[in-house]
């Protein structure tokens, strides 16, 4: 068994012991590889494994690996989206998940209506409004989710937040648990369902499951450091 084989076994291993504390399905948690910076050679070891669902932070790694590997995987763009980049990216990946503002929200919407699409997204919340994070604060979301839901090309599936790192996971859970019922404050002033709930990373996916998170986002406990 290859390192990172080894590695995705611990990592289901860890997703199914935080399932049972929370009392939740295991099917109703999904794990994104995040295979930023890694080569096709890399990421093949990962599918040799079983896994299908990676995440990239940039368009152009997207378009880069998408050709070397196989057909059947599935991609999020987990990272931010520029406006001249959004025209590329839309066909090749199943959900845009940092949908970062009102602006770039309609861009997506508009190059979706070009391109017959009707593109999956997840609205980044900057849940400790950070001034060095991107997202839509808790206010902006409140005040532009009409404008978000009026835009017709958008699947809107939820929310995703990535909250200040502290190396102990247990710091995140407030985050957590605040972007979670932000969720269902949104849920019920949308009048539509948010199922998904992207957050927890290598060092507090644990954490972001027992309070709600059906993905989550682990790299580095996977493929090793950058």
């Amino acid at each position: 068994m290859s390192d990172i084989a080894a590695n995705l076994e611990r990592i289901r291993e860890r997703i199914s012991a935080a399932c049972s504390r929370a009392r939740r399905d295991l099917n109703s948690v999904e794990l994104i590889a995040v295979s930023k910076t890694k080569p096709a050679e890399v990421i093949q070891e990962a599918v040799d494994a079983g896994q299908l669902l990676f995440g990239e932070n940039r368009v152009q790694e997207v378009l880069l690996k998408k050709p070397l590997l196989p057909a059947k995987l599935r991609w999020h763009l987990i990272g931010p989206l520029q406006s001249n980049k959004v025209r590329k990216v839309l066909p090749l990946v199943e959900m845009i998940e940092a949908v970062d503002s009102l602006s770039i929200a309609k861009d997506i919407n508009r190059i979706a209506g070009e391109l017959g699409l009707h593109p999956k997204v997840l609205l980044e919340i900057n849940v400790a409004t950070e001034s060095s994070k991107h997202g839509f604060s808790p206010v902006q979301i409140r005040e532009q989710l009409e404008e978000l839901y009026a835009l017709d090309r958008l699947y809107i599936q939820g929310l995703m937040c990535i909250p200040p790192f502290d190396s102990t996971p247990e710091t995140s859970r407030k985050y957590f648990s605040h972007l979670r019922a932000l969720r269902e404050e949104l849920e019920k002033l949308g009048g539509a369902p948010l199922p998904v709930l992207s957050m927890g990373m290598s060092h507090d996916f644990e954490v972001a499951i027992e309070e709600g998170a059906t993905l989550v986002r682990v790299g580095t406990a996977i493929f090793g450091g950058r």
